[in-house]
């Protein structure tokens, strides 16, 4: 997975992630700023779920995107 996509990309992708994970804030969206460790840990804060869990939802939607 070529994540450079979404960090180039951040303005476009950030609303496509906040429909996904509509619980993350405009301010968390500009804190992440691309950063794939980043997005999961704001993920698993706002969701409760585990780190693997997250990361297999991130590559999930990763893979769905039209690019």
């Amino acid at each position: 997975m070529d994540w450079n996509r979404v960090e180039g990309n951040w303005k476009q992708m950030s609303g496509k992630i906040k429909e996904q994970w509509g619980k993350l804030t405009d301010d968390d969206l500009t804190q992440i700023n691309g950063k794939r460790d980043q997005l999961e840990g704001k993920i698993q804060e706002r969701y409760g779920k585990a780190k693997d869990e997250v990361t297999k939802d991130v590559d999930t939607w990763y893979d769905r995107q039209t690019w």
